[in-house]
């Protein structure tokens, strides 16, 4: 790919280049890997004052981190939109809403959208979002007769609660792509939303990655808000819609692997425009650990986070060290801000299953394969993956694993390892114990692991993959502007002449 002609947004959420991770050291292998590209990294943060983590290579060109919370970028109008701009707003408000809360309205979630992204860029969507008339328009959604948030009794607080979320969450709409190149979008969700406004209105080519399944994982996440469920419904309608329209409109989707390809299509992706790419790593930076530690020992590498339940890992070592007093848990990895909570949650559960003395939390390291070579198992207790890191570093280092079935591990592992229904602890230790008892089948299923990986996930050819990948989209059609977007016209009644009075509790008279 010429440099002075095409280059990458790489667009990404609470990853790269602020938090280390799977999703982020895949994307600093591609960066690195094609030092001809130039790369402009777009990096939906919280507060924008996150550190960068990751030492970017000199083809990063420019770095923004795109905060989701606290003021908003860029100019901002103060004052609600008036006249027929406010009529304009409304109109592709509502069909937004009714198309997140209502599948019988047949109204089109892209359009309410594309409009919405229209005075995002001109720095009007936050005062239009929460303004009254948004507020009132809400309301009466939520209480139309034939839904069923009305009896859950949608009180103002809930409304204040969900035009908060909604109005941070659409933030990124306002963010501008360069022309010319090609928009990378590394997860579904928030990430696409510059990416589709990009494409929309200029023509930019767009590209979607997904590692784990983020629709997936915020249904899993909403389980244990706060939030009351008219809140949870409007904001997992929004992610279901998003993920929707990211799938149909994406010029190429790359999963990486083949069951986010079933999960892909399954949500409307057109299958010609799905191709896996698998994450790869380089065997000669994960070389052979070598002999086993001394002592039985169970490793584990990742982030602690409650994504990787690693509850399910302390029980199974629990259940297994009752059989071998001896076994350790070593589980390597940082505490991600915000997570620290579910850190004292984890010692506070080796405590009551009395294994305290045998788990060691051990923080970053630098070193990564010697957390592979500690363990004489390498365990992964995740509730949901893509084609994880861990999990093929440590079979390039030659270690038995046992593994949960979610996501992509099943393809990684193949016949390599052990593979097991995620949270089921005695079924963990089960294999845990098979494997500890049976030194010969770990060293078989070390040698086959790293074979396998030699053979079909190295680096060079993941890297390769997105290089031709790149090259094709930015030859697919040169940047266009994209037609004027037609004011919205809903053939229902507009809430300002039947919406009820705001109340603070209740349903609306």
């Amino acid at each position: 790919m010429p440099s002075s002609g095409r280059h990458v947004t790489m667009l990404t959420e609470g990853t790269y280049p602020h938090v280390h991770g799977g999703v982020s050291t895949w994307c600093d292998q591609l960066v690195r890997g094609m030092p001809e590209v130039d790369f402009d990294i777009l990096a939906l943060t919280g507060s924008g004052r996150e550190p960068v983590t990751w030492e970017l290579p000199p083809n990063v060109t420019r770095h923004t981190a795109y905060p989701l919370w606290g003021p908003p970028r860029g100019p901002a109008v103060r004052r609600p939109p008036r006249g027929r701009e406010r009529r304009r707003f409304l109109d592709a408000y509502e069909r937004l809403l009714l198309a997140l809360l209502d599948p019988e309205a047949d109204c089109d979630f892209g359009t309410g959208l594309y409009e919405l992204a229209e005075l995002a860029r001109r720095g009007g969507l936050t005062a239009a979002l929460r303004s009254e008339q948004a507020l009132r328009s809400l309301m009466w959604i939520w209480t139309m007769p034939h839904l069923p948030t009305l009896a859950a009794r949608p009180t103002v607080h809930d409304a204040l609660t969900a035009t908060d979320l909604l109005e941070h969450a659409l933030r990124p709409l306002a963010a501008r792509i360069a022309t010319g190149g090609v928009a990378h979008a590394v997860s579904s969700g928030l990430a696409t939303l510059p990416a589709l406004a990009a494409q929309h209105f200029e023509g930019v080519p767009f590209l979607l990655t997904e590692h784990g399944i983020y629709l997936r994982e915020r249904y899993l996440g909403y389980r244990t808000e706060a939030q009351r469920w008219p809140v949870k419904a409007l904001m997992l309608g929004f992610y279901r819609e998003l993920n929707t329209l990211g799938y149909r409109k994406a010029d190429l989707i790359t999963p990486c692997n083949e069951y986010n390809r079933r999960w892909e299509e399954r949500g409307g992706a057109p299958a010609d425009r799905i191709r896996t790419v698998y994450n790869g790593v380089d065997p000669t930076l994960f070389p052979e650990a070598g002999p086993e530690p001394e002592t039985p020992t169970l490793s584990w590498c990742g982030r602690v986070d409650p994504i990787k339940d690693l509850e399910t890992l302390i029980r199974a070592y629990a259940i297994s060290r009752a059989e071998l007093p001896a076994l350790r848990l070593r589980l390597f990895g940082p505490v991600p801000a915000g997570n620290e909570d579910y850190l004292t949650r984890l010692e506070k559960l080796a405590a009551e299953l009395g294994v305290a003395d045998g788990v060691s939390f051990e923080g970053r390291i630098s070193d990564v394969p010697s957390a592979y070579a500690a363990g004489s198992v390498v365990v992964l207790s995740s509730i949901s993956e893509g084609f994880p890191f861990s999990l093929i570093e440590a079979m390039s280092c030659g270690r038995a694993t046992v593994s949960t079935d979610v996501g992509g591990v099943r393809e990684a592992v193949g016949d390599t390892g052990i593979v097991v229904p995620p949270r089921e602890p005695a079924v963990m230790a089960a294999a845990v114990s098979a494997l500890l008892r049976d030194g010969a089948r770990r060293a078989e299923l070390g040698r086959r692991a790293r074979r396998r990986v030699i053979d079909r996930f190295t680096l060079h050819r993941s890297v390769d993959g997105f290089r031709q990948i790149y090259r094709e989209l930015a030859g697919t059609r040169p940047p266009c502007p994209a037609p004027a977007v037609t004011p919205l016209r809903l053939s229902i009644p507009a809430p300002r002449r039947t919406s009820p009075a705001l109340v603070t509790g209740g349903t609306p008279a």
